[in-house]
């Protein structure tokens, strides 16, 4: 059996585009078929149909109705799928034979620009990477629905790929498919998204004069042949998607990695920078606390300055000084959020009118923002920092688009296109004319249904209007013998009315309808002339638009410092961070108001390179570490940050390592995944660089994980190429032997009071080691029951003592000192009983168990977890005692 004509030309488009979901147009509907029919069905939830396609068996299938097809492709998209929209390219009415069909557009997620399903405070970024045969990288990263686009090459390294990436988050990424299969593994692993594969040949085609035909005035020698082919690939695989070429993609922003503050993907997830560890959300993360912004524009812009933090010190210095400037005039301040509050996202509107996509209401859209640009302007005018200074001097005013929108587009225009009633009375003469004949036509037609009622009698006639017939004149059945004879010509019989027609009506008829069609078509033909002459000044809308978002990113830096008693941190290249009553941002916002503990820092590259900080779970050394980290972030992109008083120089690196979890999809155990972030920090930290160390060594047995750790401190302070300025939190009370040992060590610890069985946490670090964990009394706090904790105490008490309890057939007998030779003789003689190497009495063995119980990180466990540790601790005791 043979497919069906219809059928047969959908596999042939289906053929070109295997992995997409195709929505083929079919009258009102867009229909999918076949798998793409089964995964649509079940991902939005429609019922799966067939139809005959003359194989023996009939094609699965579902379908949309194309004007609602926005809301089934945002949810698609967003679940990763990519989507080829096939549309009917010929009137049906007016085809012969099947109607031709063909792609109009390609949906992928890294493309899409559907504003009601972008998130309007951040970027919708699609990624492309090209590395060559020499190991020579480049990546390029656009937003099509914004403009941006920017590019940045380096000799290949995947931590540095994995950090952009990471900073990035983009939708999509573009790959060689000839790619090194571990280096495309290791990526697609640490990113989720989705993945194109293209063709070596697709990065060997016309890149250079792609890129010359995007960018005016693009010089080729100033980039690397591999930066040219991975930036020319992304740019063709835009046009062949979207099938335009879009005007607001105008500027190719080339930048080197070591220009921005480097926070891999560890840190930025474990520092909470953009979004909350436990939940993935924006509550909780520091973007949270400093975005006040009043614009979509401003939002995404201040998310890119947290990516981002700048390196460059008179750029962080002019940032402070604006928002100094900003915060310190509160009635200023004021009037210019009001002002921004009414703007819309003018960059996403810049890339509807370059898509050929925006309507007559974004349009209005685009001018009430405009509209609020010279207040904006007046409020710059009164400061004098050079930052705002440049931004009102740089500001364009965009009076002309205003002037055009203005004068031309309805204060109320109709949302589609193709209805017309888009064009002021008055913009075009010919427009006014056929818009009087429309209105003066139905006043008109109104005029003769009172005449003819007037005339007839007939108080029910009416004349109505039908696509089918056009205009007519209706009289109900019961008062046909009141129609004059001969009057009207009979047009159409209802079963309780007969319609009539006029020759005067339908000369009017023509006449109205004639006007109304020619109207449509001549508003339509106007706003694209308007839309295209609005379209020749993206790139100066652009520029006020990025000038906004700046001055939004600004304010909201200011309203925050006012709001929260920050202080304009002094940027330095001293290598020292000393902050006073330092606090940390997220924190203090999520209890009571005046309840956090600040505390100092001081640190250096030399006698106080790095702190090892020791003391209790739950006292707040993690917290600690953390509010430094987010100090040195804010403090480089140019924010106030928490503290009475703070000194920054400026880090170019932040690493952490705190907590950790089991990778079991990779075969990575808790410990492997320790050690791979450590190796990640020793291999890549300098001495400008910020790290935070958390229980370094905690997952594997005690004696290797203090070697671990110890050996771990004496790389990072004696190797000359590192010496970076380190919070190391420990719980191996051995380590703070180190201080005066090796240069740079400095003890603090979180100080605790205990009062009778009971701690308190002051949370404030002072200087010296903490002289006990106390593990059990955290475990009280965390609810383990009272008998458990008690039994706790009894084991941890023996243990002290350097006794352990041995169970010998149902007895419970102490041993002190099982190693001495007195202990051995008896042991030996008794056949029964053998010393067990790994978990005899040994000093080693001993201290295992003991180290083990003290680094039970409660925090950090369910109760459940909680039960089966201590139930596995009871069980190695027992061991151990049987053993002996």
């Amino acid at each position: 059996m043979a497919l069906t004509p219809m059928m047969k030309q959908y596999m042939e488009v289906k053929e070109k585009y295997a992995d997409y979901i195709l929505f083929f147009r079919l009258g009102d509907f867009y229909e999918m078929f076949f798998d793409d029919a089964k995964t649509a069905a079940r991902e939005l939830e429609l019922v799966l149909t067939g139809r005959d396609c003359g194989l023996e068996e009939r094609a699965p299938m579902c379908g949309i109705p194309y004007h609602a097809a926005s809301s089934y492709v945002g949810r698609l998209i967003n679940k990763g799928y990519k989507i080829a929209i096939c549309e009917q390219l010929e009137d049906p009415a007016l085809a012969k034979g099947i109607v031709k069909r063909g792609i109009i557009k390609l949906i992928t997620p890294g493309t899409y620009t559907d504003s009601g399903f972008l998130e309007e405070n951040k970027n919708n970024y699609i990624m492309c990477l090209y590395i060559d045969k020499n190991n020579n990288s480049a990546l390029c990263f656009a937003d099509v629905s914004t403009g941006e686009f920017s590019c940045t090459d380096t000799p290949f390294n995947l931590s540095i790929i994995l950090d952009e990436i990471s900073k990035y988050s983009p939708s999509e990424i573009l790959v060689q498919k000839n790619m090194d299969l571990s280096t495309l593994n290791e990526i697609r692993e640490f990113f989720n998204g989705s993945f194109t594969e293209l063709d070596e040949d697709y990065f060997s085609g016309n890149t250079e004069k792609i890129l010359e035909g995007q960018f005016e005035n693009f010089n080729l020698k100033e980039y690397t042949p591999e930066t040219i082919k991975c930036c020319g690939s992304l740019l063709k695989y835009i046009h062949e998607t979207q099938k335009v070429n879009f005007s607001h993609i105008n500027e190719l922003q080339h930048y080197n990695v070591v220009d921005y503050l480097t926070i891999d993907s560890n840190s930025r997830r474990n520092l909470e920078i953009t979004e909350s560890l436990r939940e993935g959300k924006k509550k909780g993360s520091l973007l949270w606390v400093i975005d006040k912004t009043n614009t979509a524009m401003g939002g995404r812009q201040l998310r890119r300055w947290l990516e981002q933090p700048l390196m460059d010190r008179n750029r962080i210095i002019e940032r402070l000084d604006a928002v100094e400037e900003l915060s310190g005039d509160i009635s200023f301040q004021e009037d210019l959020r009001e002002s921004l509050k009414n703007i819309y996202d003018i960059e996403r509107l810049v890339g509807k009118i370059s898509s050929k996509s925006v309507n007559a209401r974004e349009l209005n859209f685009l001018k009430n923002s405009i509209e609020k640009i010279p207040d904006i302007k007046s409020i710059l005018s009164h400061f004098k920092s050079k930052l705002l200074k440049n931004m009102y001097e740089n500001l364009d005013e965009l009076k002309d688009i205003y002037s055009l929108i203005d004068n031309s587009i309805l204060t109320e225009p109709s949302l589609s296109l193709k209805e017309g009633n888009l064009i002021k009375r008055g913009y075009d003469s010919k427009i006014d004319e056929l818009r009087e004949i429309k209105i003066h036509g139905k006043d008109w037609i109104a005029d003769l249904e009172h005449r003819e009622r007037e005339f007839t009698k007939i108080k029910s006639l009416k004349i109505g209007y039908n696509k089918v017939f056009g205009y007519y004149i209706e009289v109900t059945k019961s008062n046909l013998n009141l129609v004059p004879e001969g009057r009207y010509i009979r047009k159409q019989t209802l079963s309780n009315a007969e319609r009539y027609i006029t020759p005067e009506l339908k000369e009017m008829e023509d006449k109205i309808l004639g006007a109304e069609d020619e109207l449509v078509s001549l508003e339509y033909s106007v706003f694209l002339k308007i839309r295209d002459a609005i379209e020749k000044q993206v790139h100066r809308m652009q520029i006020s638009a990025g000038i906004i978002a700046q001055i939004d990113c600004l304010s909201s830096l200011a309203k925050v410092a006012v709001e929260n008693n920050y202080c304009k941190p002094e940027i330095t290249v001293s290598n020292k961070i000393m902050i006073e009553d330092g606090r940390h941002p997220v924190v203090e916002k999520m209890i009571p108001s005046g309840d956090f503990i600040s505390n100092d820092t001081y640190m250096d590259t030399s006698e106080n390179q790095l702190l090892l900080i020791t003391g209790p779970n739950m006292a707040g050394k993690s917290t600690y570490m953390r509010q430094v980290a987010l100090i040195v972030i804010m403090a480089q992109i140019g924010c106030f940050v928490p503290a009475k008083s703070a000194s920054i120089s400026i880090c170019d690196k932040i690493f952490t390592r705190i907590g950790a979890s089991d990778d079991l999809a990779s075969g990575k155990s808790t410990f492997m995944v320790e050690m791979w972030e450590v190796s990640n920090i020793l291999k890549n930290a300098t001495n400008r660089s910020l790290v935070l160390l958390d229980e370094v060594g905690r997952g594997t047995s005690t004696y290797d994980g203090l070697s671990i750790a110890w050996s771990v401190i004496e790389y990072i302070c004696k190797n000359s190429k590192l010496k970076s300025k380190t919070l190391f939190a420990t719980h191996y009370h051995e380590l703070t032997s180190l201080e005066g040992k090796i240069e740079g060590v400095k003890n603090y610890c979180v100080s605790v009071k205990k009062v009778d069985n009971s701690i308190v946490f002051l949370r404030k670090i002072i200087k010296g080691g903490a002289d006990e964990s106390y593990g059990i009394e955290v475990a009280k706090l965390a609810g383990l029951p009272e008998g458990v904790l008690k039994r706790a105490r009894e084991i941890l008490k023996n243990l002290e003592n350097g006794k352990a309890i041995v169970h010998l057939k149902d007895k419970e007998q102490h041993i002190k000192n099982p190693n001495d030779s007195e202990n051995s003789k008896k042991l030996k003689k008794d056949e029964n009983i053998k010393l067990n190497r790994q978990l005899g009495f040994s000093d080693v063995e001993k201290e295992s168990l003991v180290k083990e119980i003290k680094n039970i990180d409660i925090l950090n466990m369910t109760p459940i977890d909680g039960f089966n540790k201590l139930y596995d601790i009871i069980k190695r005791a027992k061991s151990i005692s049987s053993d002996s």
